[in-house]
């Protein structure tokens, strides 16, 4: 890194449904974060189309960089680097990202970086954690780095990895310890609040939902998931005895079960019916549309999930003896889910951290922050960069 740079990084974010783009400086200092949301175009859908995602981003693209760069009072010039996320991701959203961003880095003769999704998610966390508690002055995000146990939980993705920051090298390291055999987390919550006719994204409606429900109504059980024989041999992978699964595809297939047995069907289709006739439906609109029986069954799957994803993650804490856990992605942002790792996190005598609900979600912010120790180490992306849509992160073999 050059002495007199200022350490502005303009991140770009386009792996999903969000077109996001923001400045930060050295890593911990967010001058801007700016996001589209693509909610209603996928929100008829119930899902995130593909196609329509990358068209939105085209369109969305150009107006988000300058409104970053706008609300940051910076121009081009003024940066010292571009960031954009390379993958995990969509391929057709992640194109619009990454060649927006070589252009401009080609165009301004700035560095270009490439980062990935995950370890932006992990960064938002740690990009805030040093806003709380270093000291004036410092710049480096591993400045109170141990051993982090990082949950990674979102609509595509469940992961859990050793995080732990190499002072001689001036980066991070990642050791994938957990992941989902099937569903993630967020894509159950999603596929869930479609079954029972509620809106999308799925999770903040059923977060929303669930505290009017008796959660111990519904007994849902995860059965103990082993993995496959295959993997043992894979360069780098875990024991199978070490590495904790999480699946989700049985309790949404035991959600659609019991909707069949106690014969809900005429009431979702109408509870869906009567949303779908609202301009802006939200999930207060669809609380008197749920009767005692929904509401228990919304509130049981919530609590089983969370109960999953709590007891697996302090279970593989212990397991690897981290010092500490963080929890970012999407699903970071549910209230019930926050409020029980918070409990819990005092009695195993472990720290723990959750984003602020604005970097919870996929933002450009945190791809910015991940970029820095990159930028600093002079690791840039080379002329070819392109999507990588199943782009993994770190060691451990563990990656579906």
């Amino acid at each position: 890194m050059s002495s007199g740079a200022s350490g502005l990084i303009l991140g770009i974010e386009t792996s999903c449904d969000e077109t996001a783009a923001a400045v930060v400086r050295r890593g911990t200092e967010i001058l801007s974060n700016t996001v589209a949301s693509q909610i209603p175009v996928h929100s008829p859908y119930g899902g995130v189309v593909p196609e329509l995602a990358s068209r939105e981003h085209l369109r969305n693209i150009l107006p988000v960089v300058r409104a970053a760069l706008a609300e940051a009072g910076v121009a081009y010039e003024d940066l010292d680097a571009v960031a954009v996320t390379e993958g995990p991701g969509l391929a057709g959203a992640l194109l619009v990202g990454i060649s927006f961003a070589k252009s401009l880095a080609f165009a301004l003769g700035k560095p270009l970086i490439a980062v990935n999704h995950l370890e932006g998610h992990i960064h938002a966390v740690l990009l805030e954690e040093v806003l709380r508690t270093a000291p004036e002055g410092a710049s480096r995000q591993g400045d109170r780095a141990g051993l982090t146990l990082a949950l990674v939980v979102s609509g595509g993705h469940t992961h859990l990895y050793l995080a732990e920051f190499d002072t001689e090298a001036g980066a991070w390291t990642y050791r994938n310890v957990g992941r989902t055999v099937d569903d993630a987390a967020g894509e159950a919550f999603d596929k869930v609040a479609k079954l029972l006719g509620l809106g999308y994204p799925g999770g903040p409606w059923i977060d929303a939902l669930a505290p009017h429900g008796n959660p111990e109504a519904v007994p849902f059980s995860f059965s103990q998931i082993k993995a496959k024989v295959h993997r043992r041999g894979e360069p780098g992978a875990l024991d199978p005895a070490e590495a904790i699964y999480f699946s989700f595809s049985g309790i949404k297939t035991a959600m659609l079960r019991y909707t069949q047995v106690y014969e809900m069907g005429a009431s979702i289709e109408a509870r869906r019916a009567a949303l779908a006739g609202l301009a802006d439906a939200k999930p207060a609109d669809a609380l008197p549309l749920c009767d005692r029986r929904t509401l228990d069954l919304i509130a049981s799957f919530q609590r089983s999930v969370v109960d999953d994803l709590r007891r697996k993650t302090f279970r593989a804490a212990e397991r690897f003896g981290a010092e500490r856990v963080m929890v970012s992605g999407g699903v970071a942002a549910n209230r019930e889910l926050r409020v029980r790792f918070t409990a819990e996190a005092p009695e195993r005598h472990l720290p723990i951290a959750f984003p602020s609900l604005a970097l919870a979600t996929d933002n450009a912010a945190m791809i910015a922050a991940a970029a820095w120790p990159k930028f600093v180490a002079g690791d840039f992306a080379a002329e070819g960069l392109t999507a990588e849509p199943s782009l993994r992160l770190g060691s451990g073999g563990l990656h579906g």
